[in-house]
């Protein structure tokens, strides 16, 4: 029987990163499931990226989360891929227009699994939904359960994140669906912008197309990055192995500083460039933290970091000049 999959948000970083896994995987003669991938504009997505055209075991779906009745009633699925949500500073929606959009949109998409008698669902969530990460926890582990600041309206993206989690959890009880929860942290590929607020992709915009790379605060900050192809890799292991009812991390636990970081992306890439700090004082004097404990996806399925930062970025710098 083939493995069919449903993928929403599959026209974003996301869902780009899967679709590219695949093509690779096909390429060296791997079988690549049957895909379907939801989209608002599959006729504009594909003349943007015209290499997802003709490929025989993918098609798009014009519909919307939002909208229950554009989804594909009446077929069945073996496993669905929930990634929709917009993460970035380019989107035009306002916190709560974002919250009604994923909360909203994740019980649409529960509700079709059910109906589509799906086996599995995978749900990609945000390491945001931890909160403030605390300074002692060189990474964070899924059994901390700290929570955002519930008054601060820039949170809205992170809570709806848990509220959406929380659904996912009454659906496993309710109709013992298999849900698997992907709490997803800080990525760098090709597929992932240059141009909004990921430091990573802006250092390497800088470093291609810039007079000088630029850090906008003080450069004390630590995040960790995973290359886009072990993120696909890894979604696809939750989907089919990852223990249902659990969250489980995804991100690498290779911390650095932002500083550091730009410093590395200029010495990959563009050695004679400047970098530039700004400065600027921390939030209340407190450096931010953004860093996976990821033991538990290395224990339970063996997953690991496969590509290292700097690869990624000499990747990833590769692939988007000839763009």
């Amino acid at each position: 029987m083939n493995i069919r999959i449903f993928i929403t948000g599959g026209t974003g970083s996301f869902g780009r990163a899967l679709l590219r896994y695949w093509i690779k995987q096909h390429s060296m003669g791997a079988s690549a499931p049957l895909v379907t991938v939801l989209s608002r504009s599959p006729q504009a997505f594909l003349e943007q990226f015209p290499e997802f055209q003709e490929q025989p075991w993918l098609s798009f779906h014009l519909g919307n989360i939002l909208e229950c009745e554009t989804l594909p009633k009446g077929e069945a699925f073996t496993y669905v891929l929930h990634a929709a949500a917009d993460s970035t500073l380019e989107s035009q929606l306002v916190p709560l227009n974002r919250y009604d959009q994923i909360v909203n949109g994740t019980r649409n998409v529960l509700e079709f699994a059910i109906a589509s008698g799906v086996e599995r669902f995978l749900f990609i969530s945000s390491g945001g939904v931890y909160g403030k990460q605390p300074i002692n926890f060189e990474g964070i582990p899924e059994s901390y359960h700290g929570i955002p600041d519930l008054l601060h309206s820039s949170n809205g993206y992170s809570m709806a994140k848990r509220t959406a989690e929380h659904l996912c959890a009454l659906y496993h009880a309710q109709y013992k669906i298999e849900i698997v929860i992907a709490r997803c942290f800080t990525f760098v590929g090709r597929d992932f912008p240059l141009s909004v607020h990921f430091a990573i992709g802006n250092f390497i915009r800088d470093a291609l197309w810039r007079d000088e790379i630029v850090v906008e605060g003080d450069g004390t900050a630590v995040r960790s990055y995973l290359d886009q192809s072990d993120l696909a890799e890894w979604l696809l292991a939750l989907m089919k192995k990852g223990k249902a009812g659990n969250a489980f991390n995804v991100g690498s636990d290779k911390a650095i500083t932002i500083a550091d970081l730009a410093f590395l992306v200029r010495d990959l890439i563009a050695p004679n460039k400047r970098v530039r700090v700004l400065g600027g004082a921390t939030i209340n004097g407190e450096r931010s933290y953004y860093v996976p404990d990821i033991t538990q996806a290395k224990e339970e399925l063996g997953l690991a970091v496969n590509i290292s930062l700097e690869d990624a970025i000499r990747n990833t710098a590769e692939a988007v000049s000839k763009i």
